[in-house]
């Protein structure tokens, strides 16, 4: 039998994916730095708090995260883990309702505010439509996420960001899939007054061929997707019931199985 295994799109077997939360007005400058370099974030923003203080206003969220992920963080920043639940309901789907009429699209993600959360929280989330969270456990490695309820990052960005990048960089088993991730808040380059370790990491590890750049909910549907494929008993060929492609290695050849398409696999 063939062997075969997922890849990322185009091949790639390495993901890069960027999360920041509160919706601050340094965003602007952390977006720009994104683009200058290809790289792709994720913003988790409190819809009852836009506009607030230095934060994004309401009419500005779909120009200045566009080409990026807009995520629920909840509307007003709660610890939720000492809230009721009527509370945490109304928190996350009065955030997505808001987040969803700005942006024009389903929010389906979010990050944990204050880093709070629990086996409960978790378990009612898919019910809310969510189907990721992140947490604040660094895991300080590359591996992929087997909880996407309790989605650790790889690292705070203030936490030795460019030599973990050139350890992610040095990656070469295409026999793996691997991921780095990284998250923080835009506003902690400004009291520290470091921009330039975002910018330096950017400029280090974008553009490069053998990374996928995403934002977390484009790595959820394309893990999502993979497991809808539907192969053949003798893997000789794949149906895709999805509309997006997803690609294969097979025998150390890629194959892309195109969106609502039989593909033989050789």
């Amino acid at each position: 039998m063939k062997q075969i295994v997922k890849s990322f799109p185009g091949g790639k077997h390495k993901v890069l994916t960027m999360s920041y939360d509160d919706g601050r007005n340094a965003d602007r400058r952390l977006v720009d730095i994104f683009n200058r370099y290809g790289v792709k974030g994720t913003f988790h923003l409190n819809s009852g708090l836009l506009g607030v203080g230095d934060r994004i206003g309401a009419d500005e969220v779909s120009t200045v995260y566009a080409g990026h992920e807009v995520s629920a963080h909840t509307v007003t920043h709660p610890t939720i883990a000492r809230s009721p639940k009527e509370q945490l309901v109304y928190e996350i789907m009065e955030d997505r309702k808001a987040l969803e009429r700005l942006t024009g699209y389903t929010v389906r993600g979010m990050s944990y505010p204050n880093g709070s959360y629990s086996k409960d929280i978790i378990d009612l989330l898919p019910h809310l439509g969510i189907a990721y969270a992140r947490t604040v456990q660094s895991s300080k490695t590359f591996a992929m996420p087997d909880r996407l309820l309790e989605w650790n990052p790889t690292c705070h960005h203030k936490h030795d960001l460019l030599e973990t990048a050139k350890a992610f960089d040095a990656l070469h088993k295409r026999q793996y899939l691997y991921m780095m991730y990284v998250w923080g808040h835009s506003y902690e380059f400004d009291e520290q007054g470091n921009w330039d370790v975002i910018e330096r990491f950017c400029e280090f590890i974008g553009g490069r061929e053998t990374i996928w750049y995403a934002t977390n909910i484009e790595i959820v549907d394309y893990l999502q997707a993979f497991d809808r494929l539907q192969f053949s008993a003798a893997c000789d060929f794949v149906y895709n019931p999805s509309a997006a492609s997803v690609w294969l290695s097979v025998d150390g050849d890629i194959v892309e199985a195109k969106g609502g398409e039989r593909t033989w696999l050789g």
